[in-house]
């Protein structure tokens, strides 16, 4: 069975050419990227049902929602990267910073800004909030974390490292998923529901890109020697 997994784990990160590996994850992480975010739909619905009924103005709920959803989003982010980085080098001082830098532009990219330029270039008046600039103090001991906890995974759980990578790779992607929806709903989208549709479509692609990127493109590509011609 164990090495059923580990031809499967190798298997799925084994082309060495990048542009072939970007497209390779893509298509791997696309599932996980779509199903994420149809769950992440249905819980928006759901909430804003019962606040409807209930006649109750979440404004400020969703905004730290947002937060605490973008926040735990740089655990998964950072762990993601460390256990993928540490399958192709032992280079622990090179993981950690590039799973740090890593976690925190593609958390951004993915919660934040590509949700706002998306919104934003179909006509919606989004407001810009980065929560890296002004609440680094909160930030940062999510990221920590994150990193410790993939780095005990890589260390100490080798056997279950790819079925624990899998499971969270895919919770990386909903949190992501629900940290990018709130972010658009409490930021000027609130007409979302008579667009679900672009929604949909703008969510999947601000998830899939960058968690994708940093779960895996990013850490191999920076842990792998280059080849000498």
């Amino acid at each position: 069975m164990s090495h059923r997994v580990e031809k499967q784990s190798q298997d799925c990160h084994s082309c060495l050419d990048g542009r072939h590996l970007v497209i390779d994850e893509l298509i791997c992480h696309f599932p996980y990227a779509v199903f994420s975010v149809a769950i992440a739909l249905i819980v928006m619905t759901l909430l804003d049902f019962f606040t409807g009924c209930m006649q109750l103005d979440l404004q400020h709920a969703w905004f730290q929602m947002f937060h605490s959803f973008h926040f735990v989003h740089m655990v998964f982010a950072a762990a993601g990267a460390i256990i993928t980085f540490s399958k192709f080098s032992k280079d622990w001082v090179k993981g950690l910073i590039v799973s740090f830098f890593s976690a925190a532009i593609f958390c951004i990219l993915s919660d934040i800004l590509m949700p706002y330029i998306g919104a934003t270039l179909f006509g919606i008046n989004m407001r810009l909030h980065i929560c890296f600039i002004n609440e680094l103090h909160n930030i940062l001991p999510f990221l920590v974390v994150g990193l410790l906890t993939g780095w005990l995974i890589s260390a100490h759980h080798k056997e279950a490292n790819y079925s624990m990578g899998l499971w969270s790779h895919f919770t990386h992607i909903f949190v992501s998923s629900l940290a990018s929806a709130f972010y658009m709903v409490s930021n000027g989208f609130g007409d979302w529901a008579n667009h679900i549709g672009l929604v949909f479509m703008l969510l999947i692609f601000a998830v899939v890109v960058p968690c994708t990127l940093s779960d895996v493109v990013i850490p191999i590509l920076f842990a792998k020697p280059k080849s000498k011609k």
